[in-house]
Order: structure tokens, then C-alpha cells, then sequence
């Protein structure tokens, strides 16, 4: 169980959620992660993620996962939900969606390694799944790994 102190960092959990009406990275929050030892995979599976076009303001939807191996701090899920929500009313493509998310994770957990796909529905025929990844200097190699997976996958 969990100590006071140790969830000191979290105050989403158990409180009215007030989701905000633009793009909000400063919502995440973490938690220290007990196994910091232990190399790990934690997945999230975002099915109803909307953003708009920059371009023509239209609604874009899609799947985000999110993988990465934790180090000393982990994402808190109920701010992660609601920072995800965030992008219903921002205007950017596909690409940028999925490297911010990345980038704002980076930078708020310092992960051993992450990536984030998206699996975007298509619009005018075509459909777009930008993946992006980030890894230390000891999962570089899973890094390039997983990169080339992707774009094996695609090219079938």
C-alpha cells in the first residue's frame, strides 16, 4: 500500500473532474514508481481520442497507445485521460498530436523508453498512423527495434 507522502503528487483521483477546454499538459501528474529495478511495459489504450484539423477545424478521431518503460516516476492515469481530452479543441495534425504527446511524457517522467501511436480514422480515403519513440541510452537499440517493426508493419 501506498504511503500519504507518496501519493502526495496525485490530486485528480477521487475529486470532480473538471476537464479543460484547450490543450492542458500541465494536468499530468505522477507517482513514484516502487519497481525502478525492474524493466517493465506499461501500456494505455485511448479508443476515443479527438483533435481538430489546423486546417478546416474538423473533428479528427483516433486510437493513442501509449507504451513505455517507467524509471523513477509513472504517469497518473485519470490525469492522463483528462490531458488527452485536452486535444478535442486543438488544432493540429496527426503527426504533431502524436510527438507532443510523446514529448510532453518525456518530459514529465523521464521514461526509460516510450512510444506513442496513432491510429487515426480516415478522412477524404485516407489514413494516417504516425508513431514516435524516445529511448535512454541503454534502450537505444529497442529504440531502432521498434522502429523498423513499425515500419515493417506498414509497408505490408
Amino acid at each position: 500500500m501506498r504511503t500519504q507522502q507518496e501519493m502526495d503528487s496525485v490530486s485528480l483521483l477521487g475529486r470532480h473532474t473538471q476537464y479543460p477546454d484547450n490543450y492542458a499538459p500541465e494536468v499530468l501528474e505522477t507517482f513514484l514508481n516502487k519497481h525502478p529495478e525492474n524493466d517493465y511495459l506499461v501500456t494505455f489504450n485511448c479508443p476515443e481520442f479527438t483533435s481538430l484539423c489546423p486546417i478546416t477545424g474538423q473533428p479528427d478521431f483516433a486510437k493513442i497507445v501509449i507504451s513505455y518503460i517507467p524509471n523513477e516516476k509513472m504517469v497518473e492515469s485519470k490525469s492522463l485521460k483528462i490531458y488527452l481530452f485536452s486535444f478535442r479543441n486543438h488544432g493540429d495534425f496527426h503527426e504533431d498530436c502524436v510527438n507532443i504527446i510523446m514529448k510532453d511524457l518525456i518530459r514529465l517522467m523521464s521514461p526509460r523508453y516510450i512510444e506513442v501511436t496513432g491510429i487515426f480514422t480516415p478522412r477524404g480515403g485516407i489514413s494516417i498512423y504516425p508513431f514516435a519513440n524516445y529511448a535512454d541510452e541503454q534502450h537505444e537499440a529497442l529504440k531502432q527495434q521498434r522502429l523498423l517493426a513499425q515500419m515493417n508493419n506498414v509497408l505490408r
